[in-house]
């Protein structure tokens, strides 16, 4: 004879069947901060896309990725006065990479 407790771990599992609904929400929250993340950076960078010789870090990050998405031939010179004026490391990396693939795209 089966006490009611093997029988009750045999029907639901060991974890009674809540784990699967806990990771399920966990996986969907994940989901759903990943997108609200990457719809308020697009925002961010659309707000701020004439912004790169502003005085915040932010705001430049956010000018940076939008030019990265529109690459033109005013949008690489801009880049190339923004090089020589960026005195942060990490901008100035960015930038460099920005233009880099830019003049890559205008080439072909």
């Amino acid at each position: 004879m089966r006490s009611r407790f093997i029988q009750r771990i045999s029907r639901r599992g060991l974890t009674g069947g809540r784990v699967d609904k806990s990771a399920g929400l966990v996986l969907a929250a994940l989901v759903g901060g990943l997108v609200l993340g990457a719809v308020g950076w697009s925002l961010q960078q659309h707000r701020h896309r004439q912004a790169l010789f502003h005085a915040r870090p932010f705001r430049r990050l956010a000018a940076l990725g939008y030019l990265r998405r529109h690459p033109s031939v005013d949008s690489a010179r801009l880049l190339h006065d923004y090089l020589r004026w960026e005195s942060h490391p990490l901008l100035r990396r960015r930038a460099r990479l920005v233009l880099r693939r830019m003049e890559r795209i205008l080439r072909s």
